[in-house]
């Protein structure tokens, strides 16, 4: 397969409502897409990267310019016919998690590229060891007024679903109002964790642990900032409580998850496509957890397409041994999506395979055009 060009899209996805959590509050997200496109136009295959700066330190420009970068490269794979090459490359770039977004939007459009080429779902690429052909996701709750968290309740209860990702900031009022908030309509019906995108010090962390003993918490997702000196305590007295701390952004790349694993005070990590560097890079996280034992989820970036979601869809059925599955929000969150295909989930957070080649979605063009901003960047391929 002959590779003709690379074109990254910066777009703007809008938010059918707000969604807030402790470090921003959001109505749209900036993301990019990767095309690739092969065999003089026959073949377009697409990527997603969600570069967030509080994350892995990208912006929409930095992933660009990362992505020209490494298309440059003079081994990059314009003539690709096998996953190994893809391998390869990914293998070849530095790392670290400031190319994270740019790495996995580049490495999706060619997995995917290839899988239209080859006629087979890119789930094929992959070890089958942890296989499965369903999973079921949690869902996610902003920070909003009692009422507000009430009636978003209510529709996820109507939906079946009682594992929960609740989003908490620094006001201990409000948290503790969320909290009640869903007591309310699922009593102790509902498997919960609060994600704090580490904005609590030591001392909020402290006010926050009868409440997390109350409501009867089993996850905390990054309560504290990643160079925080103060985790360790903190950590110790939610071990003897019997809750669970998830790393998030202290785990963007394997170098992170293998000095988390020295340390002892996370108990599982949070892998997520954008931030830990496409597929390749997330199992290789993956697997290092395996082998130390150590508990995991797969999540996903709030404001995900349907190119991501799909991508995220598949590394969740190749991890049978997930706890936790977050992602395929499309038609909850988005008001417009680039995909023609609904990736979002179904009752009970029941989700399964997609089918078809590639990622098993196709792109609207149209869409695509309308949801960009700016002039997208085109790489052409080299003159021989």
């Amino acid at each position: 397969m002959k590779i003709d060009k690379i074109i990254v899209h910066p777009v703007n996805l809008p938010f059918s409502i707000q969604f807030s959590h402790a470090l921003r509050k959001r109505s749209s997200v900036k993301n990019i897409i990767v095309e690739v496109a092969a065999e003089k136009g026959e073949i377009k295959g697409y990527g997603e990267g969600a570069p967030r700066s509080f994350v892995t330190g990208e912006s929409q420009q930095s992933s660009a310019q990362s992505i020209h970068r490494f298309v440059k490269l003079d081994h990059f794979p314009w003539d690709l016919d096998d996953v190994s090459q893809i391998w390869n490359f990914i293998d070849s770039l530095r790392n670290g998690k400031s190319q994270n977004a740019a790495t996995c939007a580049l490495e999706t459009a060619l997995l995917d590229a290839l899988g239209k080429n080859h006629k087979k779902n890119i789930i094929d690429y992959f070890s089958k060891d942890f296989i499965t052909n369903k999973i079921y996701y949690g869902a996610p709750l902003p920070i909003a007024d009692k009422q507000k968290i009430i009636e978003i309740c209510q529709l996820i209860k109507k939906m079946k679903i009682k594992r929960l990702k609740l989003k908490m900031g620094k006001d201990l009022f409000k948290n503790k109002e969320i909290l009640e908030a869903v007591h309310l309509v699922f009593g102790e019906d509902y498997d919960l964790k609060i994600d704090i995108n580490g904005v609590w010090n030591h001392s909020l962390a402290l006010k926050h642990e009868y409440l997390i003993k109350k409501y009867k918490v089993k996850v905390v997702e990054q309560p504290m900032a990643p160079d925080s000196s103060e985790l360790a305590d903190f950590a110790n007295l939610m071990q003897k409580a019997g809750t669970i701390l998830m790393a998030d952004e202290s785990a963007c790349s394997l170098s992170d998850v293998e000095k988390i694993s020295r340390n002892g005070h996370y108990q599982m990590i949070n892998v997520r496509l954008s931030k830990n560097g496409g597929f390749r890079n997330s199992l290789k996280i993956i697997d290092h957890l395996r082998r130390n034992g150590t508990y995991f989820q797969i999540g996903c970036h709030l404001g995900e397409s349907g190119i991501l979601s799909a991508a995220g869809r598949i590394l969740c059925l190749l991890c049978n041994d997930a706890v936790y599955y977050d992602g395929s929000y499309d038609e909850f969150l988005l008001e417009e999506n680039v995909t023609l295909e609904n990736i979002s989930f179904g009752l009970g957070g029941e989700a399964n395979p997609l089918s078809g080649p590639g990622l098993g979605i196709e792109v609207s063009s149209q869409n695509l055009a309308r949801l960009s901003e700016g002039s997208p960047t085109v790489i052409e391929r080299p003159r021989q």
